[in-house]
């Protein structure tokens, strides 16, 4: 029987992997000028640990968990999401006796069990960063500009910032009851998601892809911010149009996780049909004291990578291809093939790209696979070449052939 990978995963094989290297490094690169630094966290944690800091009511812990209970009979969940995890290690590694703010990022796969469809996965993979240990509102903005920059260098057309502001829980407190009130006559007109979430978190109603129709008239929450939400909110504003991040508010956005306070937000590109939010995140003051750690304030977001490099193909945007070889040897007869074997090992000890034939294969097609791999130059050499101590090399862009020196092949390639 012929195996077959498992629904909800993919095999990421080499003709496609280069393009998720190039975004991985541009998240990388900008995470470093932003001053974040990259934390790895396992990939499996306690399932408690998910219960309470994602939250017990989400359809994430209901719904999508895939857990277990291992040899020494502990329940362990494969991490459906980064914020969680990279909390419980700044509390347990006590990265607030810092004296800076932690400014932190994480790439790597998540699990949720959920309905597959075009850019979702089980397995799939996100970007992350999380700021700990301020509640000043620049740095809500400097979150949300580091994602928006993200995606603009990578090459995303179209993208813009929803943002909004889910208060306090003292705030949702008293707006739940205004919902409340609004959604209760609506009732039986609802999925039955929303039913269900009216009872333990309403707010999560607003976020229905199914029954926006017929929120037409719902209360914002922002009629119901206090004094101080409201302050953050208008600076987190403040700042983005400082630095001409474009945003638009949307006070239905709640997000699906129980932890956010303040600030929410997501990304919007141009998208497939009703797909085009490619990340989002927001501000959670209450969820390092949660997991168990001083009360300590917090900001992050998680972005999918599959979803990114989808719209990036979708919108046809060039990012980069296969590498390029920079020489292809080609041996011909027992001694030039044995030395053609220490010339690739010493070119690329030098930092070359080199390439031989492993196949055994006739001149011609080994020409063919230097020009599938995209080589530079092809190098062919025979035994006679061998004793002469000299190398025929091809241009493989214009088909100029010249003779080099052995021991000057490197130099030749370096200067072109």
């Amino acid at each position: 029987m012929a195996f077959q990978k498992s629904p909800g995963t993919q095999d990421i094989l080499p003709s496609t992997v280069e393009r998720w290297q190039y975004v991985e490094r541009k998240a990388r690169e900008i995470c470093s000028r932003f001053n974040f630094r990259e934390i790895r966290t396992p990939m499996f944690e306690s399932t408690e640990l998910f219960q309470r800091g994602v939250g017990e009511t989400t359809d994430i812990v209901e719904k999508e968990m895939y857990t277990f209970t291992d040899r020494g009979d502990r329940s362990i969940t494969l991490r459906p999401e980064g914020t969680a995890g990279v909390v419980r290690s700044y509390v347990e590694n006590k990265l607030y006796g810092e004296p800076d703010v932690s400014k932190l990022y994480y790439i790597g796969p998540m699990f949720r069990y959920e309905r597959q469809q075009a850019g979702r996965y089980r397995q799939f993979h996100q970007f992350g960063v999380e700021a700990l240990g301020a509640v000043d509102p620049a740095l809500d903005a400097e979150v949300i500009a580091l994602g928006y920059t993200f995606y603009t260098e990578v090459g995303l057309k179209g993208v813009r910032v929803e943002l909004n502001s889910v208060g306090t829980p003292e705030v949702r407190a008293a707006f739940r009851e205004r919902l409340l009130a609004f959604l209760q006559p609506k009732r039986e007109l609802l999925c039955k998601d929303c039913q269900s979430r009216m009872e333990r978190n309403p707010l999560r109603v607003l976020d229905c892809k199914v029954d926006q129709k017929h929120f037409e008239g719902a209360p914002s929450i922002l009629d119901s911010l206090d004094e101080e939400c409201n302050v953050h909110f208008e600076k987190v504003k403040a700042y983005l149009n400082a630095m001409n991040i474009p945003y638009e508010i949307n006070p239905r956005l709640v997000r699906g996780l129980d932890y956010y306070t303040h600030t929410a937000f997501e990304y919007k590109a141009e998208g497939i049909g009703a797909i085009d939010t490619v990340g989002g995140g927001g501000r959670y003051n209450g969820l390092v004291a949660e997991i168990g750690g001083p009360d300590q304030p917090g900001i992050g977001f998680g972005l999918g990578i599959e979803r990114t490099i989808m719209l990036l193909e979708h919108q046809q945007t060039v990012t980069e291809e296969a590498g390029q070889i920079d020489v292809y040897f080609v041996g011909l007869g027992d001694a030039a093939e044995r030395e053609t074997v220490r010339l690739v090992y010493e070119l690329r000890k030098a930092g070359f790209r080199a390439e031989r034939d492993y196949l055994s294969r006739k001149m011609k097609a080994q020409m063919k696979s230097a020009d599938r791999l995209n080589a530079r130059y092809t190098a062919i050499l025979g035994d006679d070449e061998l004793e002469r101590g000299e190398i025929a090399l091809k241009s493989m862009v214009d088909g100029e052939q010249r003779v080099v020196p052995l021991n000057g092949l490197a130099e030749a390639l370096a200067n072109g």
